[in-house]
């Protein structure tokens, strides 16, 4: 629970005597004022909510996807290990379509809807951006990194013997 606090946390800051949410996936320099600590309240059971979900797809659906591959990829006789590697990789990133970025897009969609019935439009502000431009940076190196893993792993699978 606290990791969804911490979470959550994120989203609300005191900006200009007033205190404001940032909602994830909105307009980067754009927050709303938050009017009382009743709505505030239900902003956060909502944002918890959404974040469990979205734990919760995104870690049952990705053991569920490996689970499938595997089960598929052991039924078959595949060729050489280049064209085993680049089947196998297709299936999961396939079964993970459909397990995974099929609930979560419609996840993300009716989060994003749902946006609108918490604050209203005339509450808009504009805040400060400086805290999400480090996380992109951080974001950047952790792809980076995982690509180089992920690019090593390949050589080591498929280089010569």
């Amino acid at each position: 629970m606290r990791l969804l606090d911490a979470i959550v946390g994120k989203a609300f800051r005191d900006e200009k005597g007033s205190r404001v949410v940032v909602f994830t996936g909105d307009r980067r320099n754009r927050g709303y004022v938050v009017k009382s600590d009743g709505e505030e309240l239900k902003i956060r059971s909502f944002l918890k909510m959404f974040y469990a979900a979205h734990f919760s797809i995104l870690l049952l659906g990705m053991l569920l996807a490996n689970a499938w591959w595997s089960f598929i990829v052991h039924l078959q006789e595949f060729g050489g290990p280049a064209t085993h590697l680049l089947r196998a990789e297709g299936i999961y990133l396939g079964i993970s379509l459909l397990i995974v970025g099929l609930p979560y897009f419609l996840l993300w969609r009716s989060y994003k809807k749902a946006l609108l019935n918490f604050v209203s439009v005339q509450d808009e502000v504009l805040v400060s951006g400086k805290s999400g431009e480090r996380r992109w940076i951080v974001s950047l190196w952790l792809v980076a990194f995982g690509v180089l893993i992920l690019l090593g792993a390949i050589f080591y699978l498929v280089g010569p013997k």
